[in-house]
């Protein structure tokens, strides 16, 4: 979606974080948060505002996870037409909507609590912009693809928000996007071995989530404040994001007295190198060097670029 400034990176040991939700006796060894800090507003694409936790300098890379964005756009702000290779954008409405158009001639408007979960793979063009005058809101992650699949062809899963699975119980609403939670389990095919939850607890509500140990994993919270990790700690407020250390799950607890609403996300990490140059993401300089060069050539995976405007 967004225009980040050219970074090289590499990869590093992953902070090790099953996905179900089973009974509490099954959690051996809870995920203590490791490190958190607030997202803060800034200027992305053309006059759109973002909260940005993964990708900014705090957090170049929480391998396999790029990039997550909570974003605020209204026209005639938004995000023109723009390339993508090597990489998937999750797009999670939470408020308004998004028109989504791309150089393949795909279409269409994704609207509050839908979501599109696009995989890049050699190449994608695309315009992400308003579809009403008010504030559309929304979150955006950027998860990276394997060396294998960098260069698949494009491909789109779109889930309307009445057909995304939901689960009640004790307090607790999951809405489960990608993984498995409450005993329900989306319907999304991920190439990384992902979850993506997204929680609503109600006050007095404590809800234990199992997590594969050797994955990555961390909460982002939307609204609300609450506790994590153990039960002692002090409440953490919306636009944090917190990573979890350790363990086999994570616990969270509603102490206050309104609702706690965040994401808790997963993923297997990948543990290649990865090199990041804007919205293309490679494993060594010359794959980048190589996709700018096709970029600009209107080759390999970009030759409908040339003459496609949104």
């Amino acid at each position: 979606m967004y225009f980040i400034q050219p970074t090289m990176l590499l990869t590093f040991p992953s902070i090790h974080s099953q996905q179900s939700h089973k009974m509490a006796e099954t959690m051996k060894q809870p995920r203590l948060v490791t490190r958190k800090f607030l997202a803060k507003p800034q200027r992305e694409g053309v006059g759109a505002v973002v909260r940005r936790s993964i990708g900014r300098f705090e957090l170049k890379y929480f391998d396999p996870f790029l990039l997550l964005d909570e974003f605020s756009v209204a026209a005639p702000a938004g995000f023109p037409d723009h390339p993508h290779r090597g990489f998937e954008t999750v797009t999670y409405m939470l408020q308004g909507a998004i028109t989504h158009e791309d150089f393949e001639g795909h279409k269409g408007t994704i609207e509050a609590g839908d979501l599109q979960w696009m995989t890049a793979g050699r190449g994608i063009v695309h315009s992400e912009m308003p579809a009403a005058q008010d504030i559309q809101k929304g979150l955006q992650l950027w998860i990276n693809l394997a060396s294998q699949h960098k260069m698949i062809e494009p491909k789109y899963q779109e889930i309307l928000s009445k057909d995304i699975v939901e689960a009640m119980k004790d307090g607790i609403m999951v809405r489960v996007i990608a993984g498995e939670a409450l005993g329900i389990k989306s319907p999304i095919y991920t190439r990384i071995p992902t979850m993506y939850l997204d929680f609503t607890l109600k006050p007095g509500s404590h809800l234990q989530q199992l997590v594969p140990k050797s994955w990555n994993a961390f909460v982002y919270i939307l609204e609300g404040e609450g506790i994590f990790g153990n039960q002692k700690s002090h409440p953490t407020t919306s636009h944090h994001i917190l990573l979890l250390g350790n363990g086999d799950g994570v616990e969270a607890w509603n102490k206050s007295s309104k609702i706690l609403r965040f994401i808790l996300v997963g993923g297997e990490p990948l543990g290649e190198p990865m090199v990041q140059f804007g919205p293309f993401v490679m494993n060594t300089q010359q794959e980048i060097d190589q996709t700018i060069d096709d970029f600009e050539n209107y080759t390999n995976g970009f030759e409908k670029a040339r003459d496609w405007r949104s």
